[in-house]
């Protein structure tokens, strides 16, 4: 049994909540006032832990892995601990520019991850790594073939109409997604990420100020007021290209169209053999203090460490980053497991040379993993949320 699990799952059922958020938590409010009773409960819980705690979260952990894929509650996390993570990523990359019956087995195949996911108390976050709609190629900028789309797929663009029917597609999957209970299931959404950067056509290079914020302001309204989807909880996350609040929110669309803000950071955390640990718990500290002061959610949205050739890297350099000083992160999430990839990995498995390492972080009373996590989508009565 993990340390201190016991306090874990008195602040997880309600019986125990830091005086800091009691004092706090008035003011915190979904975006979308019509969210489903579970996706309410889902943010403010978050909210909770993030005041002692941080959930782990890795993507596509239950789809593939380290060598193999499509294997029944298997996660290379758990392979490792006897727990999935906290937080399990997924993408809706396969739901535009594709065949039709391909769509819809890449719905089905979602639906079954994030249900499963559910059933068993994880939560899901959701990237789109969404292929140009406008030119051929996928979601990377290609010079000698992309088009600048945010301009066309905005109000007024020539292929508006081509962006709400992608739009209407997620939304279908988004009301499809039942548990066990027949509730819907809550989702972070975190579409267009790491816009700051030049590597995704949305990306700074390719559009305005005003056109990105068009988009997002666009994609939210159309997907909660338009298609009735109020199980979405919409994140923002640059990557680690800022260094002030103001590089930070330079294309922040308001406070009206983000429930979370968080960012991407490889960089600072021995990609390339280079660390600059100063520097990213300096970022961390800008989205931390913003999100408090704006009484949004706060989350490490993505890093890592390809391969994780540094045996210590979990306690060493994740953790003691983060609890340099009370962030209030909710979680962090670390990038796939590929699984043909000699290489290209970002959570240990049996055998690896981190492996010994993780586990001392997963036993630690600051992280939380799945089964840590105690009816994560339930109000309780001695904690009063906003309705």
């Amino acid at each position: 049994m993990k340390v201190s699990i016991f306090k874990k799952v008195l602040l997880c059922t309600g019986l125990f909540i830091p005086g800091l958020i009691q004092s706090q938590i008035g003011p915190l409010r979904l975006i979308d006032k019509n969210a489903t009773k579970e996706t309410k409960a889902l943010f403010h819980n978050l909210y909770k832990l993030s005041a002692k705690y941080i959930l782990f979260g890795h993507q596509h952990a239950t789809e593939y892995g380290h060598g193999w894929s499509g294997d029944e509650n298997r996660s290379d996390v758990k392979s490792v601990t006897g727990s999935h993570p906290a937080v399990i990523g997924v993408d809706f990359n396969g739901l535009s520019g594709r065949p039709e019956n391909e769509i819809e087995k890449n719905k089905s195949s979602l639906r079954k991850t994030i249900t499963d996911t559910y059933n068993r108390g994880g939560v899901i976050t959701v990237s789109w790594h969404f292929s140009n709609p406008v030119s051929p190629g996928d979601f990377y900028w290609n010079d000698s073939v992309s088009r600048p789309a945010v301009k066309y797929i905005i109000p007024g663009g020539s292929d508006h109409d081509r962006y709400k029917n992608i739009l209407k597609t997620v939304a279908d999957l988004a009301k499809s997604c039942k548990g066990k209970d027949d509730k819907l299931v809550p989702m972070i959404f975190r579409p267009y990420h790491e816009l700051d950067g030049y590597w995704f056509w949305w990306g700074r290079n390719y559009c305005s100020v005003d056109e990105f914020k068009s988009l997002w302001r666009f994609t939210v309204s159309y997907l909660r007021d338009s298609l009735k989807v109020h199980n979405f909880i919409y994140a923002f996350s640059p990557d680690c290209t800022f260094t002030t609040e103001e590089e930070f929110t330079e294309r922040y669309p308001g406070n009206k169209w983000v429930d979370m803000v968080g960012m991407d950071d490889y960089a600072d955390f021995g990609r390339y053999g280079r660390y600059n640990l100063d520097s990213g718990y300096h970022r961390l500290k800008i989205v931390a203090g913003f999100a408090n002061k704006n009484n949004k959610l706060a989350a490490f949205t993505e890093t890592g460490l390809e391969s994780i050739p540094n045996e210590q890297w979990w306690t060493q350099v994740l953790l003691k980053t983060l609890q340099r000083s009370n962030l209030g992160f909710c979680y962090v999430l670390v990038w796939r497991n590929d699984r043909s990839s000699p290489t290209h990995y970002y959570a240990p498995f049996p055998g690896h040379v981190s492996e010994k390492d993780f586990l001392e972080f997963y036993k630690h009373p600051y992280t939380l993993f799945e089964n840590d996590l105690k009816k994560i989508y339930k109000r309780w009565k001695n904690y009063s949320l906003p309705q």
